[in-house]
């Protein structure tokens, strides 16, 4: 037991670059306590107690804002980071080295008594507010940015991002989370498009130019550049 907490120690070092000393990763870190009661409460439920494991992952809840089901199996060197919000379900399964950062869910889809909570692989990791939700799995080294919905299965390294979850890395090549910087594919599809009308138009004012026929005026160029602006020049919202 002792072993296993020294290693969860050692993980808060790894990977929270604001943890200073022992003293304060043991009674300042929610994630961690949180971690620690649930390990009882899985425990207590294992062995049938399952009154006694529901209320302890309730008082869990009230200290820490973090609410494990003690019917969930989370595997070695977990680690959530700030913690506020974070829900995984009953029949969640998370493996070793996960990192899940403020708010994720790892909610179920279905009200019948089976596998209704995501499988989580190795190494993964899920930004803040990201939602993963039903009996999918989530493969090893995979990573889910900030505030994405993921309702179907993701393979193994690759980067998912929006809602609902779409693939933007492959994992062919090593990617850093970055959860200022998410890439988003909508925008990405929108600025395309924008490229091809901007051609349409130039190709148009050459033929004009070349037959001589006056151009028709174009109400929707000042809304075009507004949307430029936006997708193409990373303003806006």
């Amino acid at each position: 037991m002792f072993a296993t907490m020294r290693e969860d120690i050692k993980t808060v070092f790894a990977k929270d670059p604001a943890a200073r000393s022992t003293l304060e990763i043991i009674f300042c870190y929610p994630g961690l306590h949180a971690l620690w009661l649930h390990r009882v409460a899985h425990y207590l439920w294992q062995h049938r107690l399952h009154f006694c494991a529901r209320l302890l992952s309730h008082i869990n809840r009230f200290l820490t804002n973090i609410g494990i089901h003690p019917g969930a199996k989370i595997g070695q060197r977990f680690f959530i980071d700030h913690g506020a919000g974070v829900v995984i379900g009953e029949t969640s399964e998370v493996g070793d080295d996960v990192l899940l950062y403020q708010g994720v869910v790892l909610g179920g889809t279905s009200m019948e008594k089976r596998k209704r909570h995501p499988t989580i692989g190795n190494g993964v990791v899920i930004g803040t507010g990201a939602i993963v939700l039903g009996d999918i799995t989530v493969g090893d080294d995979a990573k889910i940015g900030s505030g994405s919905v993921v309702v179907k299965s993701v393979l193994p390294g690759v980067t998912v991002v929006g809602v609902p979850g779409r693939v933007v890395h492959d994992g062919h090549k090593a990617l850093v989370l970055d959860h200022g910087n998410l890439p988003d594919p909508a925008a990405e599809v929108v600025t395309l498009i924008l490229r091809q009308q901007d051609g349409i138009q130039e190709r148009l004012r050459k033929l004009e130019a070349i037959t001589g026929l006056g151009a028709a005026a174009n109400e929707l160029e000042g809304l075009i550049r507004e949307v430029e602006k936006v997708f193409s020049l990373g303003e806006g919202i």
